[in-house]
Order: structure tokens, then sequence, then C-alpha cells
């Protein structure tokens, strides 16, 4: 017979899954299955007994927005695009020990995205957009992606300070450029692409909550070892409440097992619930508290929308 499942994400967030019922993109990334377990001996793990989590855990994110679209004119009669942007990171530290969690950090930067080679910052009333010049021809569509630099150096400026020893830090997303970071995992909330073939993903699809694939390792040009984990909460579908998580592929395996293993213990304490988060389980609590706090600390868009609408003469 034929199932239905209703997504516990929100519709308007898309899906926690690329379609149908898992990803539906094959990745061209080359993968080694063979790390921890031969590939016919896969199955679902469990953390070893005497695994705990740490006593404090840091979880890093940030968010962005594009206050305004620009476009200049030159001298010799062309234009390029430009974008201001406003974006902040913030760390958040839970002390697992008594049950607290606080804001170890925060910081809002705000900058100006073109390819013009003309132009400098964008001053529009107190605000500053700093200049950050893109390479090449600078389309509209491209520019977006630019902003997500700047932002991961403000993320490993916040987390490095934040850090005592002994901790482990929880990225929101890929590792991308904070490979070099020690105990550091990254958390990827939504699966669009397929990395292993049928028979191991038959393996990732039977998790139950709170046990996890084995390690694997993936060869794109932000290379990682990686592994799937089921969160508590989901609705019994094949990759409701499954997340990836991934570390530094320059790590041992055996570092990279252990760090899967902390993984179970540590993030099932943080999924959240559906009546809580549109996104449950995937959106950690923390961070999803942490992303309202730094929305609030972006100001407000329309009134930065205007004063970049006045201030549009000092591109000239």
């Amino acid at each position: 017979m034929t199932r239905l499942f209703v997504d516990t994400w929100a519709a308007s967030y898309g899906a926690a899954f690329g379609g149908g019922e898992g990803p539906s993109s094959p990745s061209t990334a080359q993968v080694e299955t063979d790390a921890e377990l031969p590939p016919g001996e896969w199955r679902p793990l469990e953390a070893p007994r005497g695994v705990s989590s740490p006593g404090v855990v840091l979880l890093v994110d940030g968010v962005q927005r594009i206050d305004a679209t620009l476009s200049t004119e030159e001298e010799d009669g062309g234009s390029y695009a430009g974008l201001a942007a406003s974006y902040a990171a913030g760390v958040v530290r839970c002390d697992l020990g008594v049950g607290a969690a606080e804001l170890a950090g925060a910081q809002v930067a705000r900058g100006f995205f073109t390819a013009s080679p003309s132009v400098g910052d964008v001053v529009a009333g107190q605000i500053r957009y700093a200049l950050h010049k893109v390479e090449g021809a600078g389309e509209l569509s491209k520019l977006p992606a630019s902003v997500q630099g700047p932002l991961t150096a403000l993320e490993i400026e916040l987390s490095g300070a934040a850090r005592t020893g002994g901790d482990l830090l929880v990225v929101d997303g890929p590792l991308r450029g904070r490979r070099q970071l020690p105990r550091t995992i990254g958390y990827i909330k939504t699966q669009d692409k397929q990395y292993l073939p049928p028979a191991l993903t038959l393996v990732v699809t039977a998790l139950r909550p709170g046990q996890r694939s084995p390690i694997f390792k993936q060869g794109t040009a932000w290379g990682c070892w990686s592994w799937y984990l089921r969160l508590p909460g989901g609705n019994g579908a094949p990759w409701s409440g499954m997340v990836r998580v991934e570390c530094s592929p320059d790590l041992p395996v055996e570092q990279a097992v252990e760090l899967a293993n902390l993984s179970l213990v540590t993030l099932p304490r943080f999924a959240s619930t559906p009546y809580k988060d549109p996104r449950a389980p995937q959106n950690l609590i923390p961070i999803a508290g942490l992303e309202r706090r730094l929305r609030g600390l972006l100001g407000d868009a329309r009134l930065l929308h205007r004063a970049l609408t006045l201030a549009t003469t000092r591109l000239v």
C-alpha cells in the first residue's frame, strides 16, 4: 500500500529533502564508503557505551539580507549591478552540565557588493556599507553568493573568540572554509544531493532516531568526512528527521569516527518540535533562537532601503 507523509517542515520553507522520497539530484562527487565499515557490512550504528556529550557545545550561525539592489553609471557609459546587504553572525554557548544557554557573541556587518571599478563604500545616513569588489562581470543573479565569504569570515572570528577548549563547535551548514577548526562539525538540515549508491542509501533510510550511518568521504572541492543521523521527532517517512553531518577530511579516520559518535549523543538533545518550529526537528532549538536574535539585529529593512534610496547619488 502506498503511504503518504506530510513533511514536518512548513511548506513555506520548501522541503527537508530534495523531492519525492529523498534526495533527487545525484552528486558528482567521488565518495569513499569503506573507511569505517566495508560497504557490504554497512548497518545503522549507535554510539558506543561510555560516549557522552561534551560539557559545552557552541553553535554558530549567520543570516543575511539584501537591503537593496543598485546599479552604477560609469564614465564610459557602462553599468554594473550591485547589492547592499546586511549580514550577522552569532554563537550560542550551551552548558549541558547546568542546562543553560547564552549568547556568547554576535556581530552585524553591512557590505556593498559589485564589480564596478569606480565606486567606494556606500554611506546611507549613519550606516556604512563597506565595498566588496566582486570578480568578473558581476551579474546581479550571481551577487548574492558573494555575501557568503564575508559572513563565513565573521562566523570564524566569533567562534574563535568564544572557544575555551574541550568544547564541540557546531556550524549550521557545510564547513566550507572552516575545516581547520578543531572539534568542529558541519550540520546540514536539507538533503538535496544523492551521495551514496542505492544499497547504502537503504541503510540510511533504515536509521531509527538516535542512530547514524557509517562515515564516508566526499571528494568534492570542499571535501569532508560525512555521515547521516536521524533526529527524534520525525513522522516516520524515509527521510524525515534526517540530517547530514560533516567534519574535516584532514582528520584521521579514528578522529572522524569519534566526532560522529559525539554528534550522535549531542545533536538529538537540541532537536526541535513541530508545534514550536516549522522546520522541526532539523532546525535545532539554539539555532532557531539565534536566527531570530540575529535577524532582529539587522535593523529595519524598510528604513535601510529608504536611506539607501536617498544615498544613491553617492555612487557616481
